[in-house]
C-alpha cells in the first residue's frame, strides 16, 4: 500500500513564515531573505515527511499566503486594478503583487484594495476569493509550482506529488464580479491552462499530481457537474502520462459518488474521518481501473487515532480492491492540525498520551501500514492509550452533564422581543444616529506582548502587570474619548486570543505552547484543546470591564466570545455530540454575561464569527446543525434584563442561505464584514427585512491601507439605501489587534468623520 499525505503545515514549527513575513512587509528583510526562509520550512517539511516513510509526498501545498490565491496567480487570474502594482515602481516583484492582491496596496501613489477574504468550506482557515469577469482570459503565469516540484525532487530522493486546487473547485470558490454570466461557464477557457501545467509538470517527471476537488462532496447543479466530466475528459485525452490523485474532503460522495468514480482518474480519495459511511458505497461502484485513497487519520483534529476503527476500514477496502489498489493518508491536508506533540512539555502527560499532531499523524499512517503487515505490538499500544481516555476522571463532571440536562426552552429567551428592548434601549442610551463603536480589540503592539511574556516568565508580579494594563486601558479610553466614539471598548489588553483566552478560564480546557495553525496569511492561531466537560469556576472579564466603565462617563461594551465560536477554534473532544459540548460553553457564559450585567456594564458583545462557518457542508443537514447552535447563543445570552443591549458580531460569511436563522439569534445589534465587498452582504438582510440594529464593516482591518473618510461615507450611503438609518451602526469590519496603531487611528478617525458627515446630511435633508 502506497501512503499518501494530503498537505503539510507552511507556517513553521516556530511561526518562520509569520515572522519572515511581516518583516518583509515592514521593509525589515530583503525578499532574498523572505525567499531563503520558505525554502528552509519547504525543506523541512519534505525531510520530515521521507522520515515518516510517506510515499506520495506532496509540494506546491507550501503557499506565502494562501493556496487559492497561488492558484489564481498561476491562472493569470489578476483583477485589472492590480496591474500597476508592477507598472508603476519596477522594483516590485511577482510576490509584491501577490502580497497586494491578499493585503491591498497603499504607496507609490497607488491606493488598491485588497481581494475578498472568506472560509475555507467548515474551517478557520480563510482563502482569497478568485474574481471573475465574463470575458475572463487565463493563461500560465507563475513558475511556483514547477520550481517546488524541482526543489522538492532533488530534496527528496524521489518523485514528489504535486498539489492544485481543481479546476471546478477553484471556478466555484469564487465571485463573478459582473452580472449576467455563470462563472462555471468559464472551464472551457480554464482546463487548456490546467493540461498546459499538467504537461509542464510531466515534462519535469512528475508521475502522481494531487487535484483537490472539495465540491465533489458537495451538493452540486447538473451544470457542475457537467463541468467535472468535460474538465476531467480533456485532462485525461492530453495528460496520458500523469496520474491523477482526485481529491475529496470533509463530507462524503453522496450522490456524487457514480459522477467521482467514472471520471477518468487514476484514483480518488475519500474522507472516512468525517464520512465514514461512504466507503461501502464507493467500493461498490470502483471501477477496476482505480486506486482508491483512504482518509483514516483525522487532519482536522489532535486526538491519536483509533487504530481498530482505521483498521476495520482499511481491511473492507483490500478485501475489495486489494493491496495494490489502496493508499493510506489523512482525511485531509494536515495544514489544520500543529505541527509536532513532541514541542510540548507542558501537557499533563496523561492527556497527551491521548493527542497527535501533523508530525505524529504522519507516523500514525505508517503505522497503520505496519499493522496491516502483521506488528501487533503496535495495536496493543494504541488501545492502551485509548482505554486509559476512556476511562480517565479527568474527563467527565457530572453536575455539569446535570445542569445541560436541566436546560428549557425559557433560557433561550428574552424578557421581551427586540421592538420592546430597542425602545427601552433608545430611552436609556441616547445614541445619536449612526452610532460609531469598535468591534473589541486595540492593536496588540509589542510593549503589550512583552508585558504578558514577562509575567509568565516571572520578571513581573500580577499587581505590576495588572498596573500597566490598567495604563494601557485608560489610554485607550482616553483617545477613544477624544476622537469622538459613542460606545466604548476596553481595548482587550489583558488579552492573548478571544478563544484562549477565555479557555485558560474554564475548566475541561488545555493550552498548548506551539500549537499553532494558520488562519489567514501570516495570522497564526493556537486553538485550545476541549478535552472534557466545560464549567466556569470564576468571572474570566468582569474585572477589566468594569474598570474600564470606571474610567469613563460612556458607555463600555463588555467583551465575550461565543460558544459556537469557542467550539469551533478549538481542537474538541470527539467522545459526545458537538452540541452537547456547545451547551456546556453556552451555560458557561450565560454566567458571565450575567455577572457583567451585575457589575453595571450596559452594553456586551458576545460574538459569533464562526456560526456561518459551523454550517454543514450539505444543506440536508443545515437546520440540526443551525438549531442548536442559535439555541446556544440564546441561552448564553438569554439571562439579562431588556435594558441590557447584546451586541453579536460575524465576520466573512455570507448569511442569504440562512438569514432567517440570524435573526433568529435575536441580538439587539449585529456587525458584520462588509467593506471588501462593497456592501454586497447587506442584500441578504434587506431583503429578508432583517428587524434588528446592524453595523455593516467600513474599514477593512485585514489589510493594512487606511481608508478615507469619502469611501467610508459611499459604504454607509449604500447601506442606507438598504436598510433603515436608525437601525445602523458604524464600526470596523471586526477586532484591530492584529494592526498598528499608526493607520487605526488615522483609520477610525475617519470613520467617525463618516458618521458625523451622514448624521449632517440627515439633517439637511430634514430641514430641506
Amino acid at each position: 500500500m502506497l501512503k499518501n499525505n494530503l498537505g503539510y503545515p507552511r507556517v513553521g514549527a516556530h511561526r518562520e513564515l509569520k515572522k519572515a513575513s511581516e518583516q518583509y512587509w515592514a521593509g525589515k528583510i530583503t525578499r532574498d531573505d523572505l525567499f531563503a526562509a520558505a525554502r528552509q520550512i519547504r525543506l523541512q517539511n519534505w525531510q520530515t515527511q521521507v522520515d515518516a516513510g510517506i510515499d506520495l509526498i506532496p509540494c506546491n501545498d507550501f503557499s506565502f499566503y494562501d493556496q487559492v490565491l497561488d492558484t489564481s496567480l498561476m491562472l493569470g487570474n489578476i483583477p485589472e486594478r492590480y496591474t500597476p502594482v508592477l507598472t508603476q515602481n519596477k522594483a516590485n516583484t511577482e510576490i509584491d503583487l501577490y502580497f497586494a492582491m491578499a493585503r491591498g496596496y497603499q504607496k507609490d501613489g497607488l491606493d488598491v484594495t485588497a481581494m475578498e477574504m472568506t472560509k475555507w468550506f467548515d474551517t478557520n482557515y480563510h482563502y482569497i476569493v478568485p474574481e471573475f469577469v465574463q470575458n475572463q482570459q487565463f493563461k500560465l503565469f507563475s513558475e511556483k509550482v514547477f520550481d517546488e516540484f524541482i526543489l522538492a525532487k532533488q530534496h527528496t530522493g524521489n518523485t514528489p506529488k504535486p498539489v492544485l486546487i481543481g479546476p471546478v473547485t477553484y471556478l466555484l470558490l469564487g465571485k463573478e464580479k459582473q452580472p449576467g454570466f455563470d462563472k462555471i461557464d468559464l472551464i472551457k477557457k480554464l482546463v487548456p491552462v490546467y493540461i498546459e501545467v499538467l504537461k509542464r509538470l510531466a515534462s519535469y517527471g512528475a508521475i502522481w499530481v494531487q487535484l483537490d476537488e472539495p465540491f465533489l462532496a458537495l451538493d452540486l447543479t447538473d451544470k457542475e457537474k457537467a463541468a467535472y466530466a468535460y474538465a476531467y475528459m480533456e485532462i485525461n485525452k492530453q495528460c496520458p502520462g500523469i496520474k491523477v490523485l482526485l481529491t475529496t474532503y470533509f463530507e462524503s460522495l453522496h450522490e456524487n459518488t457514480e459522477l467521482a468514480v467514472t471520471l477518468p482518474v487514476s484514483a480518488i480519495h475519500v474522507d472516512l474521518v468525517r464520512a465514514p459511511g461512504q466507503l461501502y458505497k464507493v467500493l461498490t461502484v470502483l471501477p477496476d481501473s482505480l486506486s482508491l485513497s483512504l482518509g483514516v487519520v483525522d487532519g482536522r483534529n489532535i486526538w491519536k487515532n483509533d487504530y481498530v476503527r482505521s483498521l476495520t476500514h482499511i481491511k473492507k477496502a483490500i478485501a475489495v480492491l486489494g493491496t495494490d489498489r489502496v493508499m493510506i493518508a489523512p482525511s485531509c491536508s494536515l495544514l489544520h492540525t500543529p505541527f509536532d506533540l513532541d514541542l510540548e512539555t507542558a501537557i499533563i502527560p496523561e492527556i497527551k498520551n491521548w493527542m497527535a499532531f501533523a508530525k505524529q499523524k504522519l507516523n500514525e499512517i505508517n503505522e497503520l501500514a505496519q499493522i496491516i503487515g502483521g506488528n501487533n505490538e503496535l495495536l496493543q499500544e494504541n488501545l492502551r492509550a485509548l482505554t486509559s481516555r476512556n476511562l480517565s476522571k479527568l474527563i467527565h463532571k457530572q453536575d455539569i452533564k446535570q445542569r445541560v440536562a436541566a436546560i428549557t426552552d425559557a433560557d433561550a429567551q428574552r424578557e421581551s422581543g427586540f421592538i420592546t428592548r430597542q425602545k427601552i434601549q433608545q430611552q436609556r442610551f441616547k445614541l445619536p444616529l449612526y452610532p460609531t463603536t469598535t468591534i473589541g480589540s486595540f492593536p496588540q503592539t509589542d510593549d503589550i506582548r512583552s508585558l504578558r511574556a514577562r509575567l509568565k516568565k516571572g520578571e513581573l508580579t500580577e499587581k505590576q502587570y495588572d498596573a500597566e494594563i490598567e495604563k494601557a486601558t485608560i489610554d485607550a479610553i482616553r483617545w477613544q474619548e477624544e476622537i469622538g466614539l459613542d460606545v466604548l471598548v476596553h481595548g482587550e489588553f489583558e488579552r492573548n486570543d478571544m478563544v484562549e483566552y477565555f479557555g485558560e478560564r474554564l475548566d475541561g480546557f488545555l493550552f498548548t505552547k506551539n500549537g499553532w495553525v494558520q488562519s489567514y496569511g501570516s495570522r497564526c492561531v493556537k486553538p485550545p484543546v476541549i478535552y472534557g466537560d466545560v464549567s466556569r469556576p470564576a468571572d474570566m472579564t468582569v474585572r477589566w470591564s468594569s474598570f474600564a466603565q470606571q474610567n469613563t462617563d460612556r458607555l463600555m461594551k463588555g467583551m465575550l466570545t461565543g460558544p459556537v465560536t469557542i467550539l469551533q477554534w478549538s481542537f474538541v473532544r470527539d467522545d459526545q455530540p458537538r452540541s452537547e459540548t456547545t451547551n456546556q460553553i453556552a451555560l458557561a457564559i450565560r454566567n458571565e454575561v450575567v455577572a457583567l450585567e451585575a457589575a453595571g456594564i450596559k452594553v456586551i458583545q458576545i460574538d459569533e464569527p464562526a456560526i456561518r462557518e459551523g454550517l454543514p457542508l450539505r444543506k440536508k443537514d443545515w437546520q440540526n446543525y443551525l438549531n442548536w447552535a442559535v439555541k446556544a447563543f440564546r441561552i448564553s445570552a438569554s439571562g439579562v434584563r431588556d435594558e441590557t443591549q447584546i451586541h453579536t458580531h460575524m465576520c466573512y460569511s455570507e448569511f442569504n442561505d440562512i438569514i432567517g436563522n440570524i435573526a433568529d439569534m435575536d441580538a439587539d445589534v449585529i456587525t458584520i464584514e462588509t467593506s471588501r465587498s462593497q456592501m454586497e452582504l447587506l442584500a441578504a438582510f434587506a431583503d429578508f427585512k432583517y428587524p434588528n440594529e446592524i453595523g455593516p464593516g467600513v474599514y477593512d482591518i485585514h489589510s493594512p491601507r487606511v481608508p478615507t473618510v469619502d469611501e467610508m461615507v459611499s459604504l454607509l450611503e449604500k447601506a442606507s439605501e438598504l436598510l433603515p438609518a436608525g437601525n445602523l451602526w458604524v464600526n470596523p469590519d471586526c477586532g484591530l489587534k492584529t494592526r498598528k496603531w499608526p493607520e487605526t487611528q488615522v483609520a477610525l478617525i475617519n470613520m467617525v468623520a463618516a458618521a458625523k458627515h451622514l448624521r449632517q446630511l440627515v439633517v439637511e435633508t430634514i430641514v430641506s
